[in-house]
């Protein structure tokens, strides 16, 4: 494999892992190569849809265990896991 496309490959890869230092520094080696913008622009958008499609299933699954986890916990239990989980 050339190394223009693991360049490519890796710009993807980055989108899709929401990693901003990867993006930076495989965005500058690619246009040091002189890698095609247009090239740049596709696997950036292929990182994107492998990122929305694998955060789809993961919202799909997190509703799945979300349902099972609420109703197996006791009424009075609700609240207080609620307060105790450091998200608010």
């Amino acid at each position: 494999m050339d190394t223009q496309t693991k360049e490519l490959i890796a710009i993807g890869a980055s989108v899709t892992a929401n990693c901003v230092p990867c993006l930076r520094f495989h965005l500058k080696k690619a246009r040091e190569m002189e890698v095609d913008e247009a090239k740049i622009k596709t696997a950036v958008s292929i990182g994107r849809m492998v990122r929305k499609g694998a955060a789809s299933k993961w919202d799909e699954e997190a509703e799945t265990l979300l349902g099972s986890v609420v109703a197996s916990v006791p009424t009075d239990e609700k609240d207080q896991t609620q307060k105790d989980c450091g998200c608010s």
